[in-house]
């Protein structure tokens, strides 16, 4: 699969343009940081719609993905709970949100110790026993209980090999979506629950 035509030209446009230097891109960011440590706080965000699939369809859904440059994705349920598996399930958007945040911190320290890359590719598989989610008894956890990335790397000339462990040591290290899945946030959730009162919806946060 390729990416949309829209998305391929925006990144050529920046691959193009000038060398992309992430020391320099970095270096005021960092002044500002040490400055207003405030500034520092950053909200990614996602969002699902009923606005392309009904809220009464049970196994397909759709989630745009950020804000400045939103991307919609279809979803749909894995076969193993009844669903299709004919569209990314959530559990693949989470496998590749981690090896998509892996493979760019890789690409962002490589290119800050003047490592050229000839190959990249991360990969990741996470498993579940889905008897969990099904409430199939009390003794199988919900979620994933096993992890496991892979991370093929080849830099375009010979380098010790000390060298690309340090690189890759310093990626996991800075790859936000690895560190919060070793130490997970407490997930605060906010229920807007709207009830039908005679005839009209009145809407009640929780």
């Amino acid at each position: 699969m390729t990416m949309l035509p829209q998305h391929r030209s925006h990144i050529q446009t920046l691959q193009g343009s000038t060398k992309i230097d992430v020391r320099s891109r970095q270096k005021p960011l960092r002044q500002l940081y040490d400055e207003a440590p405030e500034a520092a706080w950053v909200y990614d965000r996602a969002r699902t719609s009923a606005s392309e699939v009904a809220a009464t369809h049970p196994i397909h859904g759709h989630v745009i993905c950020g804000e400045n440059f939103p991307v919609e994705v279809p979803v749909s349920v894995h076969k193993a709970v009844g669903g299709e598996s004919d569209f990314p399930c959530p559990g693949e958007i989470l496998a590749a949100a981690l090896a998509s945040c892996l493979d760019t911190a890789i690409r962002m320290i490589a290119n800050i110790m003047g490592v050229r890359l000839a190959h990249l590719e991360v990969k990741v598989c996470l498993g579940a026993d889905v008897r969990g989610t099904l409430r199939m008894g009390n003794k199988v956890p919900v979620g994933f209980q096993s992890a496991a990335v892979e991370v093929e790397i080849k830099p375009e000339t010979d380098l010790p090999e000390e060298q690309l462990h340090a690189l890759l040591n310093a990626a996991e290290h800075s790859c936000v979506i690895l560190e919060t899945l070793r130490n997970p946030p407490t997930v605060k959730i906010e229920r807007k629950v709207q009830i039908a009162k005679e005839g009209l919806p009145i809407e009640k946060v929780e």
